[in-house]
């Protein structure tokens, strides 16, 4: 139990950090940005070539992880905000359909735009981060697995921390409430949207650049899955909701861990989706989200 508990724990951090993104923007402009996924895939790969160039750090594989993992972030950030600008904005007034078929099709633009310049095998990651396992609880857990852990929890509390506490964060909740009434107000909002995605995007490669290192392998395709399972998270939690989100993601976890033992691995993507139809019947505003009337 214990070991089954940690591993949840360990793979819903990671969902935690995808699914912020898909929440942010969905409450402030209401778009689900399928393309989200991607740029967890592009975090990977944009580690994977830092690391091709800064493998010799002095401090060793760490040490450049590190350094890369903050040059990903301003990377994925920066590309999230280029996709907002591009495909997003001039159809921000726009029938939500729109904007739902331009996220796809941003989505697949993303892979095989990847697929092209990386080309189609998996990549081998320069750093692999493993180590001896200790046991705590009846649980083993690797020292890499808990920094990894932290690392993730830290980036959701400061994100939390500057939604609720700066004025960022209260330009952005004001959007989230009135759009129109913030513009009047005096609030930049394709100013505030764009610093949205970049936090978004970069929460997402910073997850893309753990997930690599940590695991191995990477490939184009490798967002598609977790782009779902990070909305499938945000809508467990609350989709719009920060804790609700974070919330979500963890439960998902312990979901697809506790199936797995159950079932076997191969029943886990199904007793997830599952559960997200099976629990939306009961409470389709999530477990942290309101029931709101949408503005007309």
């Amino acid at each position: 139990m214990p070991q089954l508990i940690w591993n949840g724990l360990f793979v819903g951090s990671f969902y935690a950090l995808v699914a912020l993104g898909y929440s942010m923007v969905y409450g402030i402009i209401k778009l689900l940005n399928f393309a989200h996924g991607d740029l967890y895939m592009l975090g990977a790969f944009s580690g994977f070539a830092l690391l091709g160039t800064l493998g010799a750090v002095p401090g060793g594989s760490l040490a450049a992880l590190f350094v890369v993992l903050v040059l990903t972030m301003l990377v994925t950030g920066l590309s999230g905000v280029a996709l907002e600008r591009v495909a997003y904005r001039p159809l921000r007034g726009a029938p939500r359909l729109s904007l739902l078929i331009t996220a796809v099709g941003a989505s697949f633009a993303l892979e095989y735009g990847v697929r092209i310049i990386a080309g189609p095998n998996p990549r081998v990651y320069p750093v692999r981060l493993d180590g001896t396992a200790v046991s705590v609880l009846g649980a083993r857990i690797t020292v890499q697995q808990l920094v990894l852990m932290v690392v993730a929890l830290g980036l959701m509390v400061t994100l939390n921390a500057l939604v609720m506490r700066s004025r960022q964060g209260r330009a952005m909740r004001a959007i989230a409430l009135d759009p129109k009434g913030s513009l009047m107000m005096g609030i930049d909002v394709d100013a505030v949207i764009s610093r949205t995605f970049f936090i978004g995007s970069a929460l997402a490669g910073a997850a893309g650049v753990m997930a690599g290192a940590y695991y191995g392998k990477i490939d184009f395709l490798m967002g598609f899955i977790i782009g779902l399972k990070a909305f499938t998270a945000a809508v467990i939690g609350g989709i719009g909701n920060l804790k609700g989100t974070m919330l979500g993601g963890l439960v998902l976890g312990l979901l697809e861990s506790f199936s797995t033992d159950w079932f076997g691995g191969e029943w886990r993507d199904v007793f997830a989706f599952g559960f997200l139809i099976l629990f939306l019947t009961v409470r389709p505003t999530g477990l942290l989200g309101a029931r709101v009337t949408e503005r007309v």
